[in-house]
């Protein structure tokens, strides 16, 4: 098998290097990531400028491609230049951080999956919220536990799974919940700060304003499991696409 192993956090995070790691009981994995950190980056791709790729040592564990680029750059560029064929299966991960709710949108670390997703390889997205214990060697265990399984039901090209594990305090995981995607806004605000030139500064900061819905991704990870949501590309409201079939709409004739 042939896995594509990418991430946001850049190709010398300690996440990539443990999911890298696990994934290597599945076959060869091929290791094409961020030079550098792209939180937050969601679905950008790089058309303005080259994307600058060096062949990397990392850690004496694997060699790979850093990207001067975002996640989903990597993820296109390995299946369309970099790979020998098309991945049997891509992995974005392990994020530094959880990755549910509205943070979906915003995810690097999801987009990258999304791509590989998009170009029709069937493909998981894995994170672990942020926490002071961050053992990211379990939670790739954990992560291959859940990919193992969708493995062995059969995922198909194109199919999109966003994993997400919890913190891992004693006693936790306490299992896997499918879940669907939490709409719960992140509180977010802006601390403000004077440079020393007497310049504004602002840094982004917040949290979840509250635990989530039942069924959510984000309830899932407040109550301690593993959260396993399938995703699609298809934004359309069709409830309200329905409604407004029968709208009507002025005349253009004459206008501009």
């Amino acid at each position: 098998m042939l896995v594509l192993l990418a991430n946001d956090d850049g190709i010398l995070a300690p996440g990539l290097a443990a999911m890298y790691r696990a994934l290597r009981r599945l076959g060869d994995v091929q290791v094409v990531a961020p030079a550098s950190g792209q939180s937050a980056a969601a679905h950008s791709i790089t058309i303005s400028l080259p994307l600058i790729c060096e062949r990397v040592h990392v850690g004496g564990e694997f060699h790979g491609y850093a990207v001067e680029g975002s996640p989903a750059d990597c993820v296109k560029l390995a299946i369309r230049k970099l790979l020998p064929r098309r991945p049997d299966l891509v992995v974005s991960g392990i994020n530094n951080g959880e990755n549910v709710g509205m943070h979906t949108l915003y995810s690097g670390t999801v987009a990258a999956a999304a791509e590989g997703a998009l170009l029709g390889c069937p493909a998981v997205a894995v994170s672990l919220e942020r926490s002071p214990e961050m053992n990211f060697d379990r939670a790739a265990a954990l992560a291959m536990g859940v990919i193992g399984r969708l493995l062995e039901l059969g995922v198909e090209p194109g199919q999109l799974f966003n994993v997400n594990v919890p913190a891992l305090r004693p006693g936790w995981p306490l299992g896997v919940r499918v879940a669907r995607q939490g709409l719960v806004p992140f509180d977010d605000r802006f601390v403000h700060r004077t440079d020393p030139s007497g310049r504004d500064y602002f840094w982004l900061e917040g949290e979840f304003s509250d635990v989530g819905a039942p069924g959510t991704d984000l309830r899932a990870q407040r109550d301690g499991y593993i959260s396993v949501v399938p995703l699609e590309f298809d934004l359309t409201d069709e409830a309200r696409l329905r409604r407004m079939q029968d709208w009507t709409w002025p005349a253009l004739d004459g206008v501009g």
